[in-house]
């Protein structure tokens, strides 16, 4: 917006330094003006004037005043245009100030964004860390347990096949005994 507002500003304040240069001129025109018909007026002691002439001046002085006159209008008018677009001109530029405070401060916080999320992910994955963690000593306890029961379980069903069934024992044939023998000879 401010990129926006700057064309604006800036073609506003041409208007207003072209008002002002016509507004120069034409007082400077009606100085002129007012010089001349002081002069004229003055300039003439000799001047008789007749009954047309005075009229005709007269005529000539009204169409003057009147042309004073409407020149006042304009140049009022031109003060009253610049005023308001001074105004204007203050208003966008407190625009453009506060548009530009937001901006940095917008920023700022574009800024701080990665920070606020990463403590904010570590904040929910402490939690998370204590369970794994705590799931994985339960864990640990729980196989060193399966391992100590498997243990005596193996224990207890070796010492019990020992001692519980007598298992028959066959005898051996001769034939056995050589065939026994004859791969530990080797």
């Amino acid at each position: 917006m401010s990129q926006s507002n700057t064309p604006n500003i800036q073609v506003l304040s041409t208007e207003v330094s072209q008002l002002r240069q016509e507004l120069q001129l034409r007082d400077q025109l009606v100085q002129q003006l007012s010089q001349e018909l002081f002069r004229l007026v003055k300039g003439n002691t000799n001047f008789m004037p007749q009954q047309p002439d005075v009229e005709r001046d007269i005529t000539q002085l009204q169409a003057l005043q009147e042309q004073l006159q409407a020149v006042e209008e304009q140049v009022g008018f031109y003060q009253e245009q610049i005023s308001t677009r001074d105004s204007e001109i203050y208003q966008l530029r407190q625009s453009v100030q506060e548009l530009s405070d937001r901006s940095r401060m917008l920023e700022q916080v574009v800024q701080e964004l990665p920070q606020i999320y990463r403590r904010k992910f570590e904040e929910r994955m402490t939690p998370v860390r204590e369970k794994v963690a705590m799931l994985q000593r339960e864990n640990r306890q729980l196989q060193a347990e399966l391992q100590s029961v498997s243990y005596r379980l193996a224990i207890k069903t070796r010492n019990a096949s020992h001692s519980g069934i007598d298992l028959p024992s066959f005898p051996r044939t001769a034939s056995e005994q050589t065939q026994i023998s004859t791969p530990q000879n080797a």
